[in-house]
């Protein structure tokens, strides 16, 4: 499918073809949850641990005889059922990532892309290349582009220029095209992709 391309001062920049294969697919919402949810178990840091019975600080002297006491019988007050005894069956530091296919992967990438473009939130920029690397100048070109919430995906790698003038605006990320991914392509409202980055993922999700 042909789109139009864009200069960033918002003037016309040609056209380009996109690939069917990555924009033209049928959106699957079960593919895009199972990548999601394996990008997010994978950054979750899993360093949650309380301490067990064997590992709170108490003396493991019996508190009391084991008879003729009238009450239960109890070892130490370690015990879970004491307050401040150690916890039975709390979480522990683990990993919470799984394992998800390459090609498996690659296809949401793809469906994610889809469902961007069948929103009709792509958008294909010329280049990333400004002069200075100015805030403020940046920021009204985009105001003026009308993206509030935007990810923009570079090629190999993203003008250094551009990268330093986006550091300080709000809802503004910018990757380049091998961090391209399901999650922050989902999460932002307008995807803007360069010329660049176009052939860098075509060439990608091969």
């Amino acid at each position: 499918m042909k789109t139009d391309a864009i200069k960033l001062d918002g003037s016309k920049a040609g056209s380009v073809e996109l690939d069917d294969a990555l924009f033209g697919l049928e959106p699957r919402i079960d593919i895009l949850h199972r990548v999601v949810r394996w990008q997010r178990n994978n950054a979750q840091a899993g360093t949650h641990k309380v301490k067990t019975r064997s590992e709170v600080s108490y003396s493991t002297k019996k508190i009391y005889r084991q008879k003729g006491t009238g009450g239960a019988r109890h070892g130490a007050r370690s015990a879970p059922i004491f307050r401040g005894g150690g916890v039975y069956k709390g979480p522990v530091v683990r990993s919470h990532g799984h394992e998800l296919t390459k090609k498996f992967r690659k296809l949401g990438l793809r469906h994610a892309l889809s469902a961007k473009q069948a929103e009709g939130n792509v958008v294909i920029l010329d280049n990333l290349d400004i002069a200075d690397a100015k805030t403020k100048t940046l920021a009204k070109q985009i105001r003026d582009l009308g993206w509030k919430r935007a990810l923009v995906i570079d090629g190999a790698e993203v003008n250094e220029n551009f990268a330093k003038a986006a550091a300080n605006i709000d809802g503004l990320d910018v990757l380049p095209s091998m961090g391209a991914n399901v999650y922050d392509i989902l999460k932002r409202d307008t995807l803007v992709i360069t010329k660049a980055g176009i052939e860098a993922l075509e060439a990608r999700l091969k």
